[in-house]
């Protein structure tokens, strides 16, 4: 008996394994700052080198209808970080507003997901003693600046490591002008992510690269003419141009050869095919320092630049990487938006995301899938008054004051908004009216008068 009890063990099929949960993937978020949607080769651009970007673009997804969360720094980042847009977001506009504890980021779900996080860049969503600073917000690790006029100056005395002041010397700075030029923020921030990247790779982690490329130094740009301030001019030295497109064009080609920097090591580490590469800007191409949008025509077919709700200054060039997830070259034209960050990043790290958040996940789409819409995208701003802006399908309705018309635009036949066509759809517009009344909650500190 006992023979044939073994026998029959041994001989009856083994009970089936379950399949081990596969690891979540890395994620790498590089942001550019003032990035025009038309600053890139792979968007359009004629002039300025990008071949790293071009190439990631031809290994991935380009998004050629994403959208910023909004049209100037902070509360552009705190769509990003928080998964809402700036009629439910802490920060609406570029005053010193922190996030508080409820305030729920990225950083945060992915780090209780336990992935390793690290915030290289600029922050602007806090500063010193507040509740708004990185290590208070779910990062890990934070090297960077904390104040976006501070994020001016490319050669500071000073960056924050975590909650400490760290002197660069070598650098004389005043007033965001700097004397003496020794260490170029840009390239720290290249070498402390390339850092962070080989210390992690091991086990899961979430890199928030916010450069500050190519932002104008306005404060030198009002001294010396020219802000738009680099180590060197790069391949546009000789060219024939004014010198601060000379410097702008060299900022982003300086941004682009970083971007392939870090590309290539996840190659080297061999974790790029686990590893979700995203990049973008926090808004549309700028007019400072003397820098001129149309002469690289940096907003692409677009109307506007920062500081403006036309697409110019919201729309951002936009590009997904992971080979063997991700199809390579291809392009998704669905509208979406920095909000939509959040809950993308907690369905690959296979966790739920935050309740009432304005994003959904793009996970679609990076795997090659129809991508779900959204019913509407909803902007507000705050500064030179109050504006708003919302996007349904390819419809888009501006409002440049509480007291003004609303505008429409129908962008699957004109991108630039040249076209008003309120007029001849009231019906979309009565919808539109109903909808900017409804998509924002009241905030203590961005109060608006709307109708």
């Amino acid at each position: 008996m006992l023979l044939w009890l073994a026998i029959h063990l041994a001989l009856a099929p083994a009970p089936l394994q379950k399949e081990a949960p596969a690891e979540p993937p890395n994620i790498v978020f590089i942001l550019a700052d003032d990035l025009g949607w038309g600053d890139l080769g792979c968007f359009g651009q004629e002039r300025i080198q990008t071949p790293n970007l071009d190439r990631m673009a031809e290994e991935g997804l380009r998004f050629t209808h994403f959208y910023a969360g909004s049209t100037v720094c902070a509360p552009s980042r705190a769509c990003l970080m928080t998964g809402l847009h700036t009629g439910h977001a802490r920060v609406r506009g570029n005053a010193r507003v922190p996030l508080e504890p409820e305030d729920v980021t990225v950083a945060e779900v992915l780090r209780d997901a336990g992935y390793q996080t690290a915030l290289v860049g600029k922050w602007g969503l806090g500063e010193p003693e507040t509740t708004g600073v990185p290590p208070e917000q779910g990062f890990d690790r934070f090297y960077g600046y904390l104040n976006q006029r501070h994020a001016h100056d490319y050669y500071p005395n000073y960056l924050w490591r975590g909650g400490e002041k760290e002197p660069l010397e070598g650098n004389v700075s005043e007033g965001g002008v700097a004397s003496e030029r020794a260490k170029y923020s840009h390239d720290l921030f290249t070498a402390e992510a390339l850092r962070f990247l080989r210390e992690s790779a091991k086990r899961p982690f979430f890199l928030y690269l916010a450069y500050t490329i190519p932002h104008a130094n306005n404060e030198r740009g009002a001294a010396e003419g020219n802000g738009m301030e680099v180590p060197d001019l790069g391949p546009y030295a000789d060219r024939d141009w004014p010198e601060p497109q000379k410097a702008h064009a060299a900022m982003i080609t300086r941004l682009d050869r970083d971007v392939g920097r870090v590309l290539d090591l996840l190659v080297e580490l061999g974790i790029d095919e686990r590893t979700l590469v995203l990049f973008s800007s926090d808004n549309g191409t700028h007019r400072e320092g003397g820098a001129r949008p149309d002469f690289f025509e940096s907003s692409g077919p677009l109307r506007g630049y920062k500081r403006s709700l036309h697409d110019g200054g919201i729309r951002v060039p936009t590009i997904a990487r992971m080979p063997g997830r991700v199809p390579a070259g291809a392009v998704c034209e669905a509208p979406l938006a920095f909000w939509d960050l959040l809950p993308t990043a907690a369905e690959l790290a296979g966790v739920s995301a935050p309740p009432d958040l304005d994003g959904i996940s793009f996970v679609p789409a990076l795997e090659g899938r129809e991508q779900p819409a959204h019913e509407h995208l909803y902007w507000e701003f705050h500064e030179r008054g109050f504006s708003q802006a919302l996007r349904m399908g390819d419809w888009k309705v501006v409002r440049k004051a509480p007291d003004a018309p609303l505008e429409l635009y129908d962008l699957s036949r004109d991108p630039g908004e040249v076209r008003d066509l309120a007029a001849e759809h009231p019906e979309r517009i009565e919808r539109a009216r109903a909808l900017l009344s409804t998509a924002r909650t009241p905030s203590e500190h961005w109060p608006a008068p709307v109708r």
